[in-house]
């Protein structure tokens, strides 16, 4: 399944993406965006890792590879949240820095949270970008997100303690 938009494509992925993957992925100024679970350097086997994990539990799938002419530039994720939040997704992604400022991250929001209210059982898409993120948070913002909170130093990323911002969207405004 693959979701067309605007000249981007969302396609699931495959193994044989770990080698493009792992050359887009080891990056300091995207590991300095995302979690500590994305590790740097980001090597062939973290890619390979990575895709072990969540290929075979991606159908129907939730995590895309994002490409623009057939060439992989950014990977994508729907999360879907369970107990109490079970009608929420988390949204989380990234791009190569060479495609950054191009307009792709909001196709990509844009694209992955229709496909996620159409298919899914969900009312709720957030995501939580550190507030520092500016290109970020004007992604989610041009994708229809809204801020909804700044979190005041509730993370810490490479030893600095700083705040985050939940953005999110509804689907019936979406």
């Amino acid at each position: 399944m693959e979701i067309f938009f605007e000249g981007i494509v969302l396609r699931p992925w495959s193994i044989s993406d770990a080698t493009q993957l792992a050359l887009i992925a080891d990056n300091k100024n995207i590991a300095d965006n995302l979690r500590d679970g994305f590790p740097f350097p980001y090597s062939l086997n973290d890619a390979k890792n990575w895709l072990n994990i969540i290929l075979p539990e991606n159908s129907p799938p939730r995590f895309f590879a994002i490409t623009v002419d057939k060439w992989l530039v950014g990977s994508i994720g729907i999360v879907s949240k369970t107990d109490i939040y079970r009608k929420n997704f988390e949204i989380g992604y990234f791009l190569s820095e060479e495609y950054w400022g191009k307009g792709i991250a909001t196709k990509a929001i844009k694209a992955a949270t229709s496909y996620a209210f159409k298919d899914f059982d969900i009312v709720r898409g957030y995501a939580e970008p550190f507030s520092d993120n500016t290109g970020s948070r004007k992604a989610l913002e041009k994708a229809g997100f809204t801020l909804e909170a700044t979190l005041k130093r509730n993370v810490i990323k490479n030893g600095i303690i700083k705040d985050s911002c939940i953005y999110s969207v509804l689907k019936e405004d979406f």
